[in-house]
């Protein structure tokens, strides 16, 4: 942001640390933001110097990009919320404000990434840029030819019908999916479409951040090498064609 160029607060609050755009017009919306004395207006533009203050406290940019990757166990909320007490930043106690990228479920378990840079997370979860996430899954019985066609045709949830994926066998009750939406609990509702139930679910990679051998409970930074090749996928996704492959 060049000196003295207005800027949007959604985004001004985001790439401060403080939280996602999203998370910024709700602020917003609750009256939470202060600008020089007066209540903020969604949409409205900021500049530098003046006076921003967010739920009682006067917002400091972070200047320093994190970004980590983390094996969460289940039992663990990917939320940021204080009033629950198995929230992942708690469970993380990072010392500095993080927030997930995404969520997943309490019961489920794996790759999950924590930044403080909103616009990695608006970037990463805009589902018009088909960015692959990978899982490891098992299920309560064998699986069948007709489940692999159905789950990587499209499956009918929540008034919608699933994009095209891919899906490998492991052994006879656990496959691995790649997936490119964030549909609320997809994988669980897909396997329960076709007659299956989910026992374990665990995310093994995002974009191309790879769990590998990261131990459950613990987080590693993001190293330089898969940060400057995510901002590349970032920047594809933008004009990548809407084909379904690969999903």
């Amino acid at each position: 942001m060049a000196q003295n160029e207005p800027m949007r607060l959604n985004k001004y609050l985001s790439d401060s640390g403080f939280c996602s755009r999203r998370e910024a017009d709700r602020l917003v919306e609750q009256g939470k933001v202060i600008i020089d004395g007066a209540a903020a207006q969604l949409g409205q533009k900021v500049i530098p110097g003046q006076n921003i203050v967010v739920d009682g406290k006067p917002l400091k940019r972070e200047e320093e990009r994190i970004l980590i990757a983390f094996n969460k166990p289940r039992g663990i909320v990917c939320t940021t919320s204080k009033k629950d007490k198995d929230n992942i930043v708690d469970y993380l106690n990072y010392g500095k404000r993080i927030y997930p990228i995404g969520r997943l479920d309490k019961d489920s378990e794996g790759l999950i990434l924590l930044t403080n840079k909103g616009d990695i997370v608006d970037k990463i979860l805009r589902g018009s840029n088909y960015h692959e996430k990978e899982y490891v899954v098992t299920v309560n019985k064998k699986i069948t030819k007709e489940f692999i066609e159905g789950m990587q045709a499209g499956v009918p949830i929540l008034d919608t019908v699933t994009r095209p994926c891919t899906l490998i066998m492991v052994n006879d009750r656990t496959f691995r999916i790649i997936i490119s939406q964030g549909l609320n609990r997809q994988i669980r509702r897909m396997c329960e479409y076709f007659g299956y139930r989910v026992q374990t679910l665990k995310r093994v990679r995002i974009m191309n951040i790879q769990l590998n051998h990261l131990k459950t409970g613990t987080y590693r930074n993001v190293s330089d090498a898969e940060w400057k090749q995510l901002n590349v996928l970032l920047n594809k996704g933008k004009d990548r064609k809407k084909d379904g492959k690969g999903c």
